[in-house]
């Protein structure tokens, strides 16, 4: 959703009320609870394609997908039908992999659909837009598959100059950094990067979550909690920081509070071992013996190697036949 935000700004219509308005600002900020609210309060007849954009950028997308498919019908506005089908798609593939997590067909189609999407769009914008820093991004984004990421880094740095204000490139080159390497500079580079990504939008709560894990492992125990937290804070739903946060309120020996928290992270991610661990550990720690062993119960069964008849075939692949 982070490239929808500043087509919405584009899309803002001359006659649109003080309340869209406030909305789609507040939505291109990263503050989804203040643009819902706007878009509610709003009387202009596109607020509820706008609000239902917002829904579906938050996880509410049983809510969005009514109101983004009558949208994507209409086909009023070409850019706004654009956005409510590629929002409708998102909250379709999301709602199937969600129920389906295992199905290979779904896994497949899924992948294949991206795949076909991802050729066709690239091959059309390095013919026609030789020239935009989006051709710099998919350079570095191809790159980055590819595990070129000193190179990936240095297309991400053009696309930064060619467009400095453009959301997600310095996030994405602070990942890029980490992954090359975890070394102090490369922390610290990449640092700089995710908190360049928040002054331009203070509401992205991944650059929170990646700027306190730096900190933490740059020894700043502390400043790491607070944007841990401000992270949470910002996307209450996000598991990877109810995580972080947990075993830092763990570190703390602040139980009650752990287990609230890692309780919940398993609801999102209920095979997420570092989760599982952490709440034994929080249980233990806090006398509830009985608890910590159901937990580690489970974390066992995570870790135990799967089995089934591939298994079974795998394990016997290399056996000699019985003369």
């Amino acid at each position: 959703m982070r490239a929808i935000s500043l087509l919405l700004l584009c899309l803002l219509p001359a006659s649109a009320d003080d309340a869209l308005s406030r909305g789609i600002e507040a939505f291109h900020a990263g503050r989804f609870t203040e643009a819902r609210s706007y878009f509610e309060q709003s009387k202009d007849a596109q607020a509820a394609v706008f609000l239902a954009l917002t829904q579906a950028a938050t996880g509410g997308c049983k809510e969005a997908v009514p109101r983004l498919a009558t949208a994507f019908a209409d086909a009023a506005e070409p850019a706004l039908t654009r956005l409510a089908g590629e929002a409708l798609i998102s909250c379709v593939e999301s709602s199937l992999k969600a129920e389906y997590p295992a199905d290979a067909d779904v896994l497949y189609r899924s992948a294949r659909a991206h795949l076909r999407g991802w050729n066709d769009v690239v091959y059309e914008m390095f013919r026609k837009t030789p020239g935009s820093y989006r051709v710099n991004q998919i350079s570095a984004e191809i790159l980055e598959i590819q595990g070129k990421y000193p190179e990936a880094a240095a297309e991400y740095r053009k696309a930064i100059e060619k467009n400095p204000r453009a959301l997600d490139l310095h996030f994405r080159l602070g990942r890029v950094i980490l992954i090359d390497s975890q070394g102090p500079e490369a922390l610290e580079n990449a640092r700089r990067e995710f908190e360049a990504e928040l002054a331009l939008n203070s509401g992205d709560a991944a650059a929170e979550y990646e700027v306190g894990q730096i900190l933490i492992a740059q020894g700043k125990r502390d400043a790491g909690a607070l944007r841990l937290e401000r992270a949470l804070t910002l996307r209450p739903d996000v598991g990877e920081a109810m995580v972080a946060v947990g075993r830092a309120r763990l570190e703390d020996k602040r139980y009650p509070d752990a287990i609230s928290l890692l309780t919940r992270a398993i609801k999102l991610q209920p095979r997420n071992e570092t989760a599982h661990y952490s709440l034994m550990m929080a249980y233990r720690n806090a006398g509830n013996l009985e608890a910590a062993k159901r937990e580690k119960a489970v974390l066992d069964e995570l870790q135990k190697p799967p089995e089934g008849e591939f298994s079974e075939f795998l394990k016997k692949f290399g056996e000699k036949p019985p003369k």
